[in-house]
């Protein structure tokens, strides 16, 4: 097995409701490729996934938002579901937070209803973007080039549509990850 996110360290932001398949199978893709991965939260000790409609998991915050540094990640992940991005999105430290890995040029993954924290962070205008349908309208009025494919690369942010698309999502998030010198 080929290690290339070895020393790579990746956030994974989440709050309650986020798509449970869209974190845990890119998270698991990213450890079994070297990285180390870090659920970081506004809450600071679970936070619940769901499968579309349905309560499923809980999961350990590994870092508090309020605890956690933009500097200390290579990466950022954002997974989708509707009640996750609608809730991050109106948090201003999690727009501080998804900005600084702009600001920095880090590589950030968004899938699903992901994108919709992006418009917030004000990281979408001019950018070719994809996203869940819903979202299409929002990305296009914040300046995006919205595309209905399943992976879209445009350059330090991948994005993808939905749970269906999460191999060519998770296959993207490594090339684009990899490319990056990894954090001290």
């Amino acid at each position: 097995m080929t290690k290339e996110l070895q020393n790579k360290k990746i956030a994974i932001l989440v709050t309650d409701g986020f798509e449970q398949v869209e974190m845990t199978k890119p998270r698991q893709a990213f450890d079994d490729a070297g990285a180390t991965t870090h659920l970081i939260s506004p809450k600071d000790k679970t936070v619940r996934g769901w499968n579309h409609y349905d309560k499923a998991d809980e999961f350990n915050v590994d870092v508090a938002l309020n605890q956690a540094n933009p500097d200390d990640y290579d990466a950022l992940l954002l997974p989708g579901g509707v009640a996750n991005p609608d809730q991050l999105r109106t948090n201003p430290s999690v727009v501080e937070f998804i900005k600084a890995f702009f600001t920095a040029d880090k590589p950030v993954a968004a899938i699903c209803h992901g994108p919709w924290t992006l418009v917030e962070a004000e990281a979408v205008q001019g950018r070719k973007i994809t996203s869940w349908p819903s979202l299409k309208t929002d990305l296009k009025n914040a300046g995006a080039n919205w595309v209905d494919e399943e992976v879209v690369i445009d350059g330090n942010l991948v994005t993808s549509r939905n749970p269906h698309d999460i191999p060519a999502f998770i296959s993207a998030a490594i090339a684009l990850f990899s490319r990056v010198t990894a954090t001290a």
